[in-house]
Formats: structure tokens, C-alpha cells, sequence
């Protein structure tokens, strides 16, 4: 895990003096090394945080050639049965990175479509650049141009300020100097339901546990964030069936309903638990850091990353690699609202809008939240294999059972039967800041704050922006203090869940 730059162009060399301070601005997301390469149409930085192959795994990684290198945020869970089948070259590290090198040089572009992970990364050949995101955006990629050079980096802050203008490098996409813009992956289209519920509950079984197995890759400490709801609490279950020791996480303000939740749990799995408890003063001091880092004013995702914030530094106490359980409301449409939609495929529909755009919200904030404190965040809910899974099952099962259990996520928790209390496993969703107690703490302190006449006029001096609220204005202007400018504004997401501000627990 780490942060990455690379600007690519005729005359990419002169920003060689830019790189160390456009690297300074990611040192959060690697400090424990960096390194960069320039030539005379490539400049590459990265910093780095060390998770595999601690002490040989320093980027940028190159070729035999001398000449191919690539710089990579995230991880290639496959990357073993990949290095396998390129056994005729020689590898210089033990790198799940390197691996990119190689399957390049054996299928080029395709390559790409190989990888089962989560990834942002740049490849050089000496020549061409090849740029990719994984599938569903779990990893960030942002880029901009200036003077005839293209700019690629994690995060917005690293190129505000240096590029005209700022985008969003879209997930499932590759950009390739010879081919331009590619979609590589789109959910695949259902034709028809699966609807046997043993079958299904066979199929949930197994992919999850694998899709959690294939996340404990790591040659530094791992564990798993735990807020009580049913979908950190599962993950925490199915981890544990394989872990004599498993450090847990939970945060919240004094008497936090997701307190309480997660010592049962805690206390039903044997997990080494660790808690802490923040109060409205703490809020208030840490809000301007994690606006800093979430590059977001919108208020739903303002609201759940305090939390997110909180239990990662604790975290990073312990260990340096997180399990998570968002993904789970979307793939199981656990919205509250959803079970206002009239039919299946509606739900479908709603449940792919969502999926489709979790890269600049949900996904967003576990990615700055952790990497804030330098811990990289894993969620298993989004594993390929299991997301496609879990949109080919009939919808109405996942809201319901024919309409004998009115409870989101029905069909998750009907699978898990057993594997956690029951008065957990059948919990009502709560929104994640709601269920840690301090989302009624920051609606107040932006009352507080914003007078009336402030909110009438800001509404009219900032009409591009569409301020709604007071507590969206009041992020506003926090954000305004780091980023300046209407393109970060442009290239930020926004909650658009239909009935409902909800994000995932």
C-alpha cells in the first residue's frame, strides 16, 4: 500500500524538482520508505507502506530489460499462481508489484484482466505508459494535465494546485499512451435469478470465506475493525475461525449503541478487543484532519469518516493491515430504503447505482480514514468472485423472505445462521456515525456554528457548489481552508442513495 505520482509527457523530466513535494503531501500513505525515477518523458514517485516483502519490495520495481519499472498502491492477492506461471523470468523481489511487470511483458494491455485485487498503478516501458484501476475503485487514482503532460497520483492533494484540472481516474479502466481510454470490467448482466436458498447459502459460504482468507496476505500484524453490525461482525466470525489471536477495533462516544454491540461480539468470538471512546470537543478538534484527508465536504460521508478516523488510529496501535465490512449494503441492498422499491429489478437497480459508485464514498473514506494512520484497508464484501455472486441472486431475498422477515440484508443473515449471537446477527441496521454517537454531535455543532443569514448567503455566493444544509456548509468551509479551487469540488463524490443519507456499517 502506498501513494504514487507519475507524469508522463515530452518534457515530464522538468517536474523532477515537483516530486519530492507533491510526495511529501501523500507521506501519510507510506512511511516507511520512498523512492522516485525520472527520465525525459517519465517522472515517478512513491512512498511507500511496507506490507509485502517488507525489506525488498521499494518501488519503482523494474524489469530484466532495465527499462520496464511500474509503481502500484494496493495488492494482487493472486499474485503467487501468477508468478508461478512466469517462471521463465527472473524476479528480483518477492513483490506481489512485480508480478505486474511480468504478465505485462507476456500480454500487454490484457494483462490487466489477470489480477484479482485492489490496485491503482503506472507502467513504464521505456517508451509508453499503461495506467489501471481495479474493478470497483477500492483504490484511488486521480489525474490532470499541464504543459502537455498527463498526471497521475492517489490522491487530489498531491496534484492541487500543480495541474489545470483535476478528474477522477475511473475504476475498471486502463489508459494506454497507444490505445488511450479503456473499459476493461463491467458487472456482468443477469439474466435470470438464482433463487435456491441452500444453494445460494452454499455459495455465500464459500466465497466469503475465501474472500477473507485471500485478504489475510501479509507479512505485518492484521485485524479487523468491529462496530457490532452484522457485516464487520461477519467478517470478524469468519477470520476468527482461522485465528487463534485476532485483535478487534471498536469506537464510539460514551454509551455508543455499536460500543456495546461489538464487546458481544468481541466477548462471543474470544477476540483481543480494544475500544475508545471520544467525546464532542475530540470531534470538533480532529474535523479539519479528516477533511484534510477524506478530500470531502459531503455530509453523510463527513459524518461516518469521524468514526472511521478514530478506529483506524487506533489501529494503527496494533496492527498495520484492517479488515472492513463495507460493500455488504450494496451487494445485499441493505439501504432501509430500498424496501420502498415496488419490484425486484428495481432493487437490482438501485443496488447497482450504488455498487457503481461506492469508489468516491464509501470507499473513499475507508481508504483516507486508514491510510490517515498508515494502515491499508481490506474489504472482503468486494471480492469479485463474490460480488458477481451476490448481484445473480434474486433480490427479493435479500430484503426479504416473501415478505415474512421485513429486515434489510435478510438473506446475509439467514446464510450466517450461528455464526454470531442472535440478537446481533438480527440487529436492525444503523448508519455507522448514528450507531457511534456522534452524528447527532456534529448536526448540533453545525448549528452552533452557522447563523441563518450565513446559510442564506452561502447558498447564493457558492450556488455551484449546492450547499443544502448547514452541516454541509460548515464542512464546506473547512474544506475550503486545503482545497481552493471548483475542480476538487468537481471531481468529489456525493451520496446519491436515493430515500435515505445511509452509509454502510
Amino acid at each position: 500500500m502506498c501513494g504514487i505520482i507519475a507524469i508522463y509527457g515530452d518534457n515530464a523530466g522538468q517536474w523532477a524538482p515537483y516530486l519530492d513535494t507533491m510526495l511529501d503531501r501523500l507521506s501519510h500513505r507510506g512511511p516507511d520508505d520512498h523512492d522516485t525515477y525520472v527520465d525525459s518523458n517519465i517522472a515517478l514517485g512513491q512512498r511507500r507502506l511496507s506490507i509485502i516483502d517488507v525489506a525488498g519490495g521499494r518501488q519503482p520495481i523494474f524489469a530484466e530489460d532495465g527499462q520496464k519499472c511500474v509503481i502500484c498502491n494496493g495488492e494482487i492477492y493472486n499474485y503467487l499462481t501468477l508468478k508461478d506461471e512466469l517462471s521463465q523470468h527472473h524476479f528480483r523481489t518477492n513483490s506481489d508489484t512485480e508480478v505486474l511487470l511480468h504478465l505485462f511483458e507476456e500480454e500487454g494491455e490484457e494483462s490487466v484482466s489477470r489480477l484479482d485485487g485492489m490496485f491503482a498503478f503506472v507502467l513504464y516501458d521505456g517508451r509508453d505508459i499503461f495506467v489501471a484501476r481495479d474493478p470497483l475503485g477500492i483504490k484511488p487514482l486521480y489525474q490532470g494535465q499541464k504543459d502537455g503532460c498527463l498526471f497521475f497520483a492517489s490522491e487530489i492533494k498531491a496534484l492541487e494546485g500543480v495541474v489545470d484540472s483535476i478528474q477522477e481516474f475511473l475504476p475498471g479502466h486502463y489508459y494506454s499512451s497507444k490505445e488511450g481510454l479503456v473499459q476493461y470490467y463491467r458487472l456482468p448482466e443477469i439474466e435470470c435469478w438464482e433463487e435456491d436458498i441452500d444453494k445460494i447459502t452454499e455459495g455465500l459460504h464459500r466465497r466469503l470465506s475465501k474472500a477473507v482468507q485471500k485478504r489475510w496476505m501479509s507479512d505485518v500484524p492484521l485485524g479487523c475493525f468491529l462496530s457490532g453490525g452484522i457485516d464487520s461482525s461477519l467478517i470478524c466470525a469468519v477470520s476468527k475461525q482461522h485465528f487463534d489471536h485476532l485483535d478487534t477495533f471498536s469506537v464510539g462516544v460514551e454509551g455508543a449503541t455499536d460500543l456495546g454491540y461489538a464487546r458481544k461480539v468481541a466477548g462471543f468470538l474470544g477476540t483481543e478487543h480494544h475500544e475508545y471512546v471520544y467525546d464532542r470537543d475530540e470531534i470538533i478538534k480532529v474535523l479539519p484532519d479528516v477533511i484534510y484527508h477524506l478530500e470531502s465536504f459531503d455530509p453523510p460521508l463527513v459524518r461516518s469518516a469521524i468514526p472511521t478516523y478514530f478506529v483506524s488510529r487506533l489501529a494503527g496501535d496494533y496492527v498495520k493491515v484492517i479488515l472492513t465490512g463495507e460493500g455488504a449494503d450494496e451487494i445485499f441492498a441493505g439501504y432501509h430504503y430500498i424496501k420502498q422499491f415496488a419490484s425486484e429489478a428495481e432493487v437490482h437497480r438501485e443496488s447497482m447505482r450504488i455498487l457503481t459508485g461506492l469508489h468516491n464514498m464509501n470507499l473513499q473514506r475507508v481508504d483516507r480514514a486508514t491510510m490517515a494512520h498508515s494502515i491499508e484497508g481490506r474489504v472482503p464484501f468486494l471480492d469479485i468472485d463474490l460480488v458477481e455472486y451476490a448481484m445473480s441472486v434474486d433480490p427479493g431475498l435479500k430484503v426479504s423472505n416473501n415478505g415474512k422477515d421485513d429486515i434489510e440484508k435478510w438473506l446475509l443473515r439467514q446464510a450466517f445462521t450461528g455464526y454470531l449471537p442472535d440478537e446481533v446477527l438480527w440487529r436492525t441496521k444503523m448508519e455507522f456515525a448514528a450507531g457511534c454517537g456522534s452524528e447527532r454531535l456534529l448536526i448540533e455543532v453545525a448549528g452552533d456554528e452557522i447563523s441563518d443569514a450565513e446559510f442564506d448567503k452561502a447558498k447564493r455566493q457558492f450556488d455551484w457548489v449546492g450547499i443544502s444544509s448547514k452541516e454541509e456548509l460548515y464542512y464546506f468551509k473547512i474544506f475550503r481552508d486545503f482545497f481552493n479551487t471548483e475542480g476538487e469540488v468537481e471531481s468529489m463524490g456525493r451520496w446519491r442513495g436515493g430515500f435515505s443519507s445511509g452509509i454502510s456499517n
